[in-house]
């Protein structure tokens, strides 16, 4: 009867958190799995949920697609409960395996859009922004231009007239510039002029004066004014590691410098 069946689930439970103190995670998550199953055949979701984040949890640290497979059937219960920004929060957590452990860029992607959706439903919109520029920074990365270019816009114009937040937006508008240009020069002149009249505190910024003088240095065919912009930019503020990788894509398209020893500085 029941009764044997919550006695199980204890034991179970138990026996997770005695492997989990002698850091067999393997066996760890599996007596959570096993807890959260006879929770499913009690009816309580919400115990069954849990014991499948704590399964995930300890998977983390041994088994990362096994840690995805109860993560994603927590997810199933708690969107079932109608409890969706617990399930983003999970959502978010695979994204990283895949980000990290199992390397899978296009999987991650997936997840972090299913996270920014939830997270929108329910009114969270720098949740779902958080997540939103993840996939945009990657998308970037996977030559997907055109998808990191609306997201960028989007979250700019959304952030531009928000006191707290329109520091960043000169960022967004400037990451999108970038993509643009990898793609076309002429779009990126467009989209500067766009953004310039959007949001006209960009003008004044170094991002902006950035783009200016690599759009001119890039007319000219001139490597060297380029690679000078770059340095100039660099020694005030950090180039991080997502800016130089675009910043090397736009510099190989000047002629001639194709071949060359690929470097910013």
């Amino acid at each position: 009867g029941n009764t044997r069946i919550e006695e199980a689930c204890e034991m179970y439970t138990r026996a997770a958190n005695m492997f989990k103190m002698a850091k067999n995670w393997s066996a760890a998550g599996n007596a959570f799995c096993q807890a959260a199953k006879l929770h499913m055949q009690l009816q309580s979701k919400h115990d069954s949920a849990t014991s499948f984040v704590d399964a995930g949890n300890a998977y983390k640290k041994a088994d990362p697609q096994e840690a995805i497979n109860c993560l994603n059937a927590a997810i199933d219960i708690y969107t079932d409960m109608g409890r969706f920004t617990i399930a983003a929060k999970h959502h978010i957590t695979i994204a990283e395996i895949y980000e990290t452990e199992l390397v899978d860029i296009e999987k991650a992607i997936a997840h972090y859009e299913q996270s920014a959706d939830y997270y929108k439903g329910e009114e969270s919109n720098s949740s779902a922004n958080k997540c939103l520029l993840k996939v945009a920074a990657y998308a970037a990365q996977l030559e997907q231009y055109q998808k990191a270019i609306e997201i960028f816009e989007q979250i700019g114009a959304n952030t531009m007239d928000n006191p707290l937040l329109k520091y960043s937006a000169k960022d967004y508008f400037f990451k999108a510039a970038l993509c643009h240009f990898i793609v076309d020069e002429l779009n990126a002149k467009l989209a500067l002029e766009k953004y310039e009249e959007m949001f006209p505190a960009f003008t004044d910024s170094r991002e902006c004066k950035l783009l200016k003088k690599l759009l001119e240095a890039h007319e000219e065919q001139n490597s060297e004014a380029y690679t000078e912009a770059v340095k100039e930019f660099d020694s005030i503020s950090r180039l991080d590691q997502w800016l130089t990788t675009m910043l090397l894509r736009i510099k190989k398209s000047i002629q001639g410098d194709g071949e060359g020893d690929g470097d910013l500085k």
